[in-house]
């Protein structure tokens, strides 16, 4: 009976990589930069492979504990120490004492990270690095550099816009780029999936550090309990696409794409006035058959390594999938989800068991169709109309103060009132007084 190997999408591409370097396609130090490791670790990798076969590509430690792990009981009897007799001391001086006094032996390293996040300790800023210039990377899509350019590149002739532009880093060539209506996550999806349909993968893009990129806040006490931090939309399409995102510290560091916009609010908002154009679907194919082009020809230059590195895509990897907007939300009991203000009741028929209370996963496709995934199956939903909720009970508003003219119950008259002098009047007929024997 064959044994199952289940594999990630990176040891997927590990293992082609391998074949093309063990059928003579591709050099040891070809492979070793497009996979980031080094020409020895390509070489064990061909040797575990021809030995063994895929299961070669596999670490041989996954799915066993740790041997160098440490006793959590004695890093909590530490952190406890620390918290009590050694508050102010910092990792190092508290690690000796906990060795000579307390008898407790662990590497100062360990203290430190547990002390930073107990909050027992703040490390200080170091005095700052030194950067030097970074060499251009040697294959194409080894690193694409992404951006976006808000600007008014029609001049008032056509609505404001935003530029997106994908350049490579070794050879400074716009490998893909269009206008969008704003910089948000949608659109930066619907152009990522022209650019993969086009390119394939890279391996890694370049970005800044905006909110489509990155989550600009600390984890909440759940993420960290899970060690799950936060990331946005974008980073996790493109964790699943197997594509490093890479947020550059400041703008000087993709100047590649920086520059490039200075070029292009000068040079490309003439061109388009001359050419006539005040539509963004216009501009986008004179931006794709003639500014890009002409822009790759004066200003591109040849990489170091003709190889491309950019990977194809899987079979697995649906992008209409993949590219889209996930959101959970929790099934109620009549086998309802609400999204938006917007309701979507359930099937009765699903293709897996579906109970009130159920996480699901709401997809918002590039096309802005709605998709219902659970357990890696796709429910059956239609959207219905429904009134806003209103409570059972609701509550007795107070009585308000009512001036005597508006008082809804009458007036108790005075002892002396007129309506209180009234005589009974006797109704018995004289004549019938005097008929009676």
């Amino acid at each position: 009976m064959e044994n199952t190997l289940i594999m990630s999408n990176r040891e997927l591409t590990r293992l082609k990589t391998i074949h093309r370097v063990l059928e003579g396609r591709m050099t040891w130090s070809d492979a070793a930069r497009q996979l980031d490791l080094s020409e020895r670790q390509i070489g064990r990798l061909c040797n575990d492979v021809r030995r063994e076969g895929p299961k070669g590509i596999i670490h041989g430690l996954r799915g066993q504990p740790s041997n160098h792990q440490l006793d959590q009981e004695v890093l909590d009897k530490a952190l406890d120490l620390v918290r009590t007799k050694y508050t102010d001391f910092g990792p190092t001086f508290a690690n000796e004492k906990l060795e000579k006094i307390e008898e407790i032996h662990l590497s100062t390293f360990v203290l430190r990270k547990a002390m930073i996040k107990e909050g027992l300790y703040k490390p200080r800023r170091s005095s700052p690095k030194h950067r030097a210039w970074r060499e251009r990377r040697a294959s194409i899509g080894e690193l694409v550099q992404l951006d976006g350019s808000d600007h008014d590149w029609f001049e008032g002739r056509g609505p404001r816009c935003a530029l997106l532009i994908f350049i490579d880093d070794a050879t400074s060539k716009i490998l893909f780029g269009c206008f969008i209506p704003v910089e948000d996550t949608l659109n930066l999806m619907a152009a990522t999936h022209n650019y993969l349909r086009r390119w394939g993968r890279p391996v890694a893009f370049y970005v800044d550090k905006d909110s489509i990129y990155k989550v600009n806040r600390q984890a909440t006490i759940e993420e960290e309990l899970r060690d799950d931090p936060p990331i946005t939309q974008f980073t996790r399409a493109m964790n699943d696409l197997d594509i490093q995102v890479i947020c550059a510290n400041s703008p000087q560091a993709k100047g590649r794409v920086e520059r490039n916009f200075r070029t292009h609010q000068d040079r490309l908002v003439k061109e388009l006035r001359l050419a006539g154009i005040s539509t963004m679907e216009q501009a986008n194919v004179f931006l794709r058959d003639v500014y890009i082009p002409d822009h790759n020809h004066r200003c591109a230059v040849e990489p170091r390594n003709s190889t491309d590195a950019h990977k194809p895509l899987l079979k697995s990897q649906d992008l209409n999938q993949i590219l889209s907007l996930r959101s959970p939300r929790v099934v109620a009991n009549d086998f309802t989800l609400r999204f938006k203000n917007r309701f979507f009741q359930l099937a009765k028929k699903q293709p897996v068991c579906v109970r009130p209370g159920n996480n699901v996963f709401i997809e918002i496709r590039l096309d802005g169709s709605f998709h219902f995934r659970f357990k890696d199956r796709y429910l059956n939903a239609a959207p219905i109309p429904k009134k806003p909720y209103r409570p059972a009970y609701v509550a007795p508003s107070k009585k308000k103060n009512l001036s005597k003219s508006k008082r809804p119950w009458p007036v108790i008259p005075p002892p002396d009132h007129p309506w209180r002098s009234f005589t009974v009047r006797s109704h018995t007929s004289k004549s019938l007084l005097q008929a009676t024997p």
